[in-house]
């Protein structure tokens, strides 16, 4: 980076720790809030991915505030273990990944601020409730539509997601066989015919595609690419180092395809392609109001994952690229919607024409950007160096 860009990314840093001090406090119990000026409930998944961010700032006020989330969390835990997802709200249920969330933040924060007992109770509760949560009592965990981050968009059954993160907390928490298990399941061929044979599972690895599905389950899968999920098997070690270079150049190769097509204005990738569209098999009716192709979960570009993206390229090795991607992204940040500030961190960006269309001031974009950028600074990526040395190999 030269100096004037090197001072881009120092300006944006410090922004995005202001927004994060801005939004630690919020309408509902002091907690915090999961956006500047809209979104004043504290989403527990927005938290939960903070933390990465806000482990890498060492800032006392944000570190206190986020061990009162975890402790919060804690205390509203259902009886058999599941996690919120309000942090505040006990009864607010439902979710899919806000468990393992939970678990991956707690399992990080145990290490940074080396606390190996912390919350010891709702830890072995919420592993009790996860290993629940496979319908063939084995190792992938499975889900409703809906039930992720993406509240308008289906994925069913063995979601890639929230596997990644099931993954994650597995090695965390010392569980390399098991971790094992569900790397090994992931890497079983998703099923393509119309039958399902009995010594036959399904997986998440597609034949001839170096990107894992977005969900599979017996018989059916989608083979849309989900940039979240497949950063996250790069950082998390599940994909191997020749698939995760491969894969890396598979994004940036359809990325560029999207932008010559004209379905995409910059240089990030969307969080998810090909776009669904209306005379496709898997256009639902709701998307024409709240999921149009290159918005929002159906194509939209998301700065918080973005972030774990760059962290991604880095986790290869790809450090020049890191750095493009990451003055992309600072860039990406600037304008906001309807707030009057310098960095707008903006909750998603429409893919067509790059304008803002979320929340302003959200706080995991913010976040993400802390995360990125510590990456980039470092060449190396904060907490999952370790979960890739020591990710278990499978046969």
């Amino acid at each position: 980076m030269n100096r004037h860009q090197k001072d881009l990314v120092s300006n944006a840093k410090e922004a995005a720790l202001q927004v994060l001090l801005h939004n630690n406090h919020g309408a509902y119990r002091n907690l915090p809030r999961t956006a500047g000026w809209g979104y004043p409930e504290p989403y527990t998944r927005d938290l939960m991915i903070c933390s990465l961010g806000i482990l890498t700032t060492q800032n006392k006020r944000l570190l206190k505030s986020l061990r009162r989330v975890l402790e919060t969390l804690a205390k509203n835990q259902s009886e058999l273990g599941h996690i919120p997802s309000l942090v505040h709200d006990r009864e607010d249920r439902g979710s899919s990944d806000t468990t393992p969330l939970f678990l991956m933040a707690v399992g990080i924060y145990r290490k940074v601020m080396k606390e190996d007992d912390f919350l010891e109770k709702a830890i072995r509760k919420a592993l009790g409730w996860m290993r629940y949560r496979s319908p063939t009592d084995r190792y992938l965990v499975a889900q409703l539509p809906t039930s992720d981050w993406r509240d308008e968009q289906w994925v069913l059954g063995y979601g890639l997601f929230v596997n990644t993160i099931v993954y994650t907390y597995l090695c965390l928490f010392g569980q390399y066989e098991r971790a094992a298990k569900v790397k090994q399941s992931m890497e079983s061929f998703t099923i393509k015919g119309e039958r399902q044979h009995r010594h036959v599972h399904e997986g998440l690895v597609l034949r001839y595609k170096p990107y894992y599905a977005l969900w599979s389950y017996k018989v059916f899968r989608s083979e849309r690419f989900d940039l979240l999920g497949n950063s996250l098997a790069i950082l998390s070690g599940i994909a191997s180092p020749s698939r995760a270079k491969k894969l890396v150049l598979w994004i940036e190769k359809e990325s560029e395809a999207l932008r010559q097509n004209e379905d995409l204005a910059v240089d990030l990738p969307p969080n998810f392609f090909p776009y669904i569209r209306p005379d496709d098999p898997d256009w639902i009716p709701r998307y024409e109001k709240y999921n149009q192709p290159g918005e929002y979960h159906n194509g939209g570009i998301w700065p918080f994952i973005c972030g774990f993206y760059i962290a991604a390229l880095v986790a290869v090795k790809r450090y020049n690229l890191a750095e493009k991607r990451l003055l992309a992204l600072t860039e990406l940040v600037r304008p906001a919607r309807t707030a009057d500030v310098e960095f707008g961190f903006n909750e998603w960006i429409r893919a067509q024409d790059g304008t803002p269309q979320g929340q302003d001031w959200q706080s995991w974009s913010a976040a993400m950007y802390l995360y990125a950028a510590e990456s980039v600074e470092q060449k190396r990526t904060p907490f999952f160096e370790d979960i890739r040395k020591n990710s278990p190999k499978v046969d």
